[in-house]
């Protein structure tokens, strides 16, 4: 799987009133492989081919429902242009510790999206939230051809 890029989809809440039952849905019905976070009530999955997520109960600030986050390389300048694009900036900046950091906010005309910075280009949604392993090239024992000379234009 390539890098994801800036305002690319990332990570895919679930905040279930029944966690253990939304997870376990979710592995008989399409086989997420699943990874419980020591002393959190969180449960990351991922999926064949991204983006990944987690299941988590409701919080007061999170009743319920998916929250999507979109990858952001200056989470500060994006907070900025959500609220001068006339979204309304719920949480401002909060800290995944040793993770990197991420905001939530509401567009003019009320959804819920989060944004997300990795704390180093190698963490976060590359590694961290990352769905899967990259896919591998079928090479049949060869190592693939490299490609010579400038592209052509149209490709």
């Amino acid at each position: 799987m390539a890098r994801p890029k800036p305002g690319s989809f990332v990570h895919i809440e679930f905040a279930s009133s029944d966690p253990g039952r939304t997870r376990k849905f979710l592995e008989d019905v399409f086989g997420w492989e699943f990874q419980s976070i020591p002393g959190m009530d969180y449960h990351v999955y991922t999926t064949p081919l991204g983006p990944g997520g987690a299941i988590m109960p409701p919080t007061p600030e999170r009743p319920g429902g998916v929250l999507n986050y979109i990858l952001s390389e200056d989470l500060d300048a994006d907070v900025r242009k959500v609220a001068d694009a006339g979204g309304t900036v719920l949480v401002r900046r909060e800290e995944i510790p040793g993770v990197g950091w991420w905001a939530l906010f509401e567009d003019p005309t009320g959804i819920v999206l989060a944004l997300y910075q990795p704390r180093f280009a190698e963490s976060g949604p590359v590694a961290r939230f990352r769905s899967s392993p990259a896919p591998r090239r079928r090479t049949h024992g060869r190592r693939p051809a490299r490609r010579r000379g400038k592209a052509r234009p149209g490709m």
